[in-house]
Formats: C-alpha cells, structure tokens, sequence
C-alpha cells in the first residue's frame, strides 16, 4: 500500500507498465526522521514528485506516516498536522498522477488526534486484537 523508497516506486511502475495497468499508491513520509523506520523524508518528496510524471502507471492517492512513539496524548498532533499540511502543499502543484484523497496516520493509541488533523484512514489492530506479543516463537 505505502511506498518508502525511490528504488520500490521503480519496480512498481516497471510491473504496472508490464501489466498494463496503473497503481495506486501511498507515499510513505518518515516524518519524525526515525532511523528506524523507513519512509521518504519530508524534504525530499518534492524529488519524487518530479519524477512522478515520468511513471504513468503509479498514481499517488495519497500520503501515509508513522509518527514517534508518544509518552503523552496529543504529542503526535504536530506529526500528524505537518502531513495534513504536506498533502496540501502536494495539491497546490497539481501533477496529473498526484491526488491527496488518502491521509493515512493514526494508530490504535492516537487516532482520534489524527482524525482531528485530517486522517482519512486509521489503523486499530492493536485495539482491535490486542497486544503483540513479541516472545511467541513461530513455526
């Protein structure tokens, strides 16, 4: 769903080429610049965009981001308000491939602070399911 990198947008497009049809995408934004995490930087998505109209079978829907762990609730307001207002900038230069219909942030702790910032999709599993639990071994 979400793209975090240039070489990943290549391999779409190439696939999408191959099978005739174009892809719908999220641009996945590092926007708390965790290096744990992957992601494009919030400053070089004007790079990608320009190459944007050079792949005509992606066509970007939108942005997702992951913000920090946060100790206290709203520290991700600033998080999510900066993609809010990153996806209107992304707008106002209108590529042909481009659409900021999607905003996808907010997780099971702080989705109702990225609703209030302009989240368009959510994700609840751990509300839903309940915790990882990160000691089960797999088979």
């Amino acid at each position: 769903q979400s793209v975090d990198r240039m070489k990943l947008l290549s391999a779409i497009q190439a696939e999408a080429e191959r099978q005739g049809i174009c892809q719908d995408i999220l641009l996945e934004i590092n926007i708390g610049e965790e290096e744990s995490k992957g992601g494009f930087r919030k400053d070089d998505i004007w790079d990608v965009l320009n190459v944007l109209p050079e792949m005509p079978n992606v066509r970007v829907k939108g942005l997702m981001a992951i913000p920090p762990i946060s100790q206290n609730p709203g520290d991700n307001r600033k998080f999510f308000q900066e993609i809010c207002n990153l996806s209107v900038d992304i707008t106002a230069k209108r590529s042909d491939n481009v659409c900021m219909e999607i905003l996808s942030m907010g997780m099971s702790d702080d989705f109702a602070d990225a609703i209030a910032c302009g989240s368009t999709m959510i994700r609840v599993g751990t509300a839903i399911f309940g915790p990882r639990n990160y000691t089960k071994s797999r088979p």
